[in-house]
């Protein structure tokens, strides 16, 4: 149980930080610590994070940010779903290979939240929400050694 509080308690961290008030010149790279936070726990305990935990982070995701509701629900459940389905091969990759999937997982996110969000309201595309897929690529690396040495410290199994 002490596990799953540690775990929750990096997860409500990444929602605090997705809601937190930057100035408007860096909020387009904005990175998304949900997003990160997640992926980093399907890689390492692929047993405890699971699809229904991606999609309660994304529901609580849509309250927080006033969206749609079940839009981030849907896309971080089946990121989720992605990762823990591949989460053998993605740890075997090295943290800069692994940077480039989350950049291509980060771009899958972006594109299908664009996505639902114009066909349910009438968002139109801005090239400035491609900003993230930069950001979370070159942050990967501290997110993941943070997370990590997290994990090792508490011994979280």
């Amino acid at each position: 149980m002490r596990s799953y509080s540690l775990i929750a308690m990096t997860l409500l961290l990444s929602l605090v930080l997705a809601v937190t008030p930057l100035p408007s010149l860096i909020d387009a790279f904005r990175p998304d610590w949900v997003l990160l936070v997640l992926v980093y726990w399907c890689i390492a305990l692929p047993h405890r994070i699971n699809v229904g935990t991606g999609w309660l982070c994304g529901f609580l995701l849509d309250i927080l940010l006033g969206s749609v509701l079940g839009t981030h629900a849907f896309i971080l459940a089946f990121v989720v779903y992605i990762c823990s389905t591949n989460y053998l091969t993605i740890r075997n990759f090295s943290v800069w290979q692994q940077s480039i999937i989350i950049g291509l997982v980060t771009a899958f996110y972006h594109l299908v939240d664009y996505w639902l969000q114009h066909f349910l309201t009438t968002a139109f595309f801005m090239p400035e929400l491609l900003w993230p897929i930069l950001t979370n690529t070159l942050i990967w690396t501290g997110i993941f050694y943070v997370l990590r040495k997290y994990r090792r410290a508490f011994r979280i199994r």
